[in-house]
């Protein structure tokens, strides 16, 4: 038999690893960072670019793309090649994809902190960033198809299904939830808007969980297990099951994160339905998982590498478990807006993500540097610090969100609230915060000493930049099916047919569920007392998005007696129709905002920016002093105007052309209004003559940007007008 020899390229695969674990702790100090901001609101006293809200969408790019996106790439890179028996099928394009994902990190990293954001949760990156995203994924599709297409391996195993559906997806799903229309280098608006662009959002956020944080881990799980253990994997049948199923299943569930919102009821019940079938295929990938250690189980006490994949696959069931738990109507209710969501989160980040990228880590370092791991006692305590940080984070938080959700509910005989101020929940759980940050920091140690443990492994090893391998090529086989020859069997030989298949696969769900939403206008009824934003009202909605307060504050009033009780009328489609994007959060560490127009005064908002325990005792919301104090630009006003009209918003040429007017007009009675408090009126003052003697420069009040923002607080659910309990404000026919 002819043999061809040839070489692995682990080059790309050593610096995928490298990054991993750099863009790891980074990620990883942030977000402890962030978990002592809840117990020392400023911390960051401030500094802006180091405040709470835009912090927190750096962490979670960090984790997400940054560290297990670094993994992903390094464990396909490895397997494919070994899996397919070819080099990758290009050199370049392997360079061209690293450098290329390194960059667009490092623009995250620069932009995010700055304020640049569209604020849509896991795809906060502005349209050049995005734009950026999706050649580099160009490339690796490119790379990865180029090497399937020269293999030697005429049998598809079934981690390169998983591969395949990975990238076809992330590309459907980034394409469409980062349609945007730029107004500048770095600022731009969702084409979708209110109802729409939260479905097509939480279409995207949720696969992203799906396609970007567990498909692909699923095919590494289906590589590296049976590789660590020396066992095939427990059941093909139960993996054909287990791919078809979760991709077909996986892109119907996002509704669920839109529970007893303004999205249509048809759209929450299907979003529904779909999520509590999504129990079966993802138990039946766990247990394959696990099943493969049958016969092997005396090997997980010795290895490292099997504790860190028996607990990342145990956590992977953990979270597919409680994820059609919490879709199903009556848990949502409860937990939805509370901090169990960030328990369920973090059991599936830290557990099944983490540590199963630790676990290639050290499976894979010894055997490209060809030496044996440095210290096999260390890696143990790895894994037994980072299970106790785990344990000591999620805990809490599961408790923190049962406390809120009690006492958001609780309600006194006489039916009033028993805990009408918000922050005394906020105080209730502050001990729980106190255990998730220590919890964080036993899991980082984890981490920091594994970069020790594989820094001395790798100085004492060789690395082998270009493995030796050999392999027959393949022979040409009829392209119709053979004798005794299955379908499946077929299809896994037919890389083409199997990714058009795939692809069929995970388009059925989005279109059913997207596009009668898009076109059908029934399902948003518009309101005839909505109108869109005022310019000034529309740059401060920008400041807020800017300083990350939708990370916070939700503005979605859930049709709730709790809720309507403590917030006010509950929330209408027809409310949203000029909002790009949407703004209706997901977590409230603070009140919910949505009819906060109007119930403070100015002075009150200018004051609780500037010193929050001030007007509100015992809050942890950090200080944002610099909006008093910085001048706002607003000479972008009428093109982000006329981005707004190009997307349906309907301001006429005069409003555009009276925007400047308009803001000073607003500004100057905000300005007024707080000139009513006399010891602002006084301050206010004295500041101003002290710059006039010194010369320096002085900004006037009502070109600052905190006029903005209050200009936009105060509007906010001031549309929707209630008059002895009824909604006075009609549909549009």
């Amino acid at each position: 038999m002819e043999v061809e020899q040839f070489k692995y390229d682990n080059k790309i695969v050593q610096k995928f690893l490298y990054a991993t674990m750099l863009w790891g702790i980074v990620g990883m100090l942030v977000g402890l960072l962030l978990a002592f901001m809840f117990l020392f609101p400023n911390l960051t006293d401030g500094i802006s670019w180091l405040s709470f809200g835009r912090l927190r969408p750096l962490h979670t790019n960090a984790v997400i793309f940054a560290f297990v996106g670094n993994a992903i790439f390094a464990g396909i890179y490895y397997s494919t090649q070994r899996l397919l028996k070819a080099r990758m099928y290009s050199d370049a394009l392997s360079k061209i994809n690293f450098w290329g994902w390194q960059l667009i990190i490092v623009s995250a990293a620069l932009t995010l902190p700055l304020g640049y954001t569209t604020s849509k949760e896991y795809a906060e990156l502005e349209w050049p960033i995005d734009i950026a995203i999706t050649l580099v994924w160009v490339v690796f599709a490119w790379n990865f198809i180029g090497t399937v297409l020269k293999r030697r391996q005429r049998h598809l195993y079934v981690a390169i299904w998983f591969y395949l559906a990975t990238i076809v997806t992330v590309a459907v799903l980034h394409i469409f939830n980062s349609l945007e229309l730029p107004v500048s280098a770095l600022k731009s608006y969702s084409v979708y808007a209110g109802v729409q662009d939260a479905l097509v959002q939480w279409w995207y956020g949720h696969n992203a969980v799906a396609f970007f944080l567990t498909t692909p881990f699923l095919g590494l799980m289906y590589y590296f297990v049976p590789k660590a253990a020396n066992r095939p994997i427990y059941s093909y049948r139960l993996s054909i099951v287990h791919f078809w199923s979760l991709i077909f299943i996986y892109i119907w569930a996002g509704p669920h994160h839109l529970l007893y919102t303004s999205l249509p009821d048809w759209a929450q019940n299907l979003g529904v339905t779909f999520s509590v079938m999504l129990i079966a295929p993802s138990w039946g990938g766990m247990i394959n998982g696990l099943l493969t250690l049958r016969g092997a189980w005396d090997k997980v006490r010795t290895s490292p590498v099997l504790k860190f994949m028996v607990v990342a696959i145990t956590g992977y069931g953990m979270a597919t478990f409680e994820g059609p738990m919490l879709s199903l109507k009556n848990i949502n209710a409860i937990a939805h807006f509370s901090d169990w969501i960030i328990a369920h989160v973090h059991v599936g980040a830290l557990a099944w993500n983490g540590f199963l990228a630790f676990g290639m880590v050290y499976w894979m370092v010894p055997r490209l540097y060809k030496t044996d791991l440095f210290s096999v006692k260390l890696a143990n305590f790895h894994f037994w610090i980072g299970t106790l940080g785990i344990v000591l984070y999620a805990l809490p938080m599961y408790v923190a969100g049962f406390t809120q959700a009690l006492m958001w509910k609780d309600f006194n005989p006489d039916g009033t609230l028993v805990y009408g101020n918000f922050l005394e929940t906020v105080q209730e759980i502050m001990p729980m915060y106190w255990m998730r940050a220590i919890g964080g920091t036993l899991y980082l140690v984890g981490v920091f000493v594994m970069l020790y443990n594989i820094a001395v492994t790798i100085r004492g090893g060789e690395a082998v930049s270009d493995e030796l391998a050999e392999a027959a090529p393949l022979k040409r086989v009829s392209r119709k099916r053979l004798a005794g020859e299955t379908f499946h069997t077929w299809l896994e030989r037919k890389p083409v047919q199997l990714t058009i298949l795939a692809t069929i696969a995970i388009l059925i769900g989005g279109a059913v569920q997207i596009i009668p939403t898009l076109l059908v206008k029934s399902n948003i009824p518009t309101i005839t007392s909505v109108t869109p934003y005022t310019p000034l009202e529309l740059e401060g909605r920008d400041l807020y998005i800017r300083e990350g307060c939708v990370s916070c504050h939700s503005q979605m009033v859930r049709p709730f007696r709790s809720e309507v009780e403590r917030y006010g009328e509950y929330a209408k489609a027809g409310e949203f129709v000029y909002d790009h994007p949407f703004l209706w959060g997901s977590k409230r560490t603070g009140p919910d905002l949505l009819r906060v127009g109007g119930k403070y005064s100015d002075n009150w908002h200018l004051n609780h920016f500037y010193d929050p325990q001030s007007t509100s005792a015992g809050s942890i919301m950090p200080a944002y002093q610099w909006l008093i104090r910085n001048e706002h630009d607003r000479s972008d006003i009428q093109d982000k105007m006329r981005a707004m009209v190009t997307l349906g918003v309907p301001y006429t040429e005069a409003d555009i052309e009276g925007a400047f007017e308009s803001m000073e007009d607003q500004a100057a009675q905000i300005e007024q209004n707080l000139y009513t408090d006399p010891e602002f009126a006084r301050s206010y003052e004295n500041q101003k003559q002290n710059a006039q003697e010194n010369g320096e420069p002085f900004v006037e009040m009502r070109n600052r940007e905190i006029v903005a923002m209050i200009a936009y607080l105060q509007r906010l659910g001031t549309d929707i007008k209630i008059e002895q309990g009824s909604e006075v404000a009609s549909e549009k026919p």
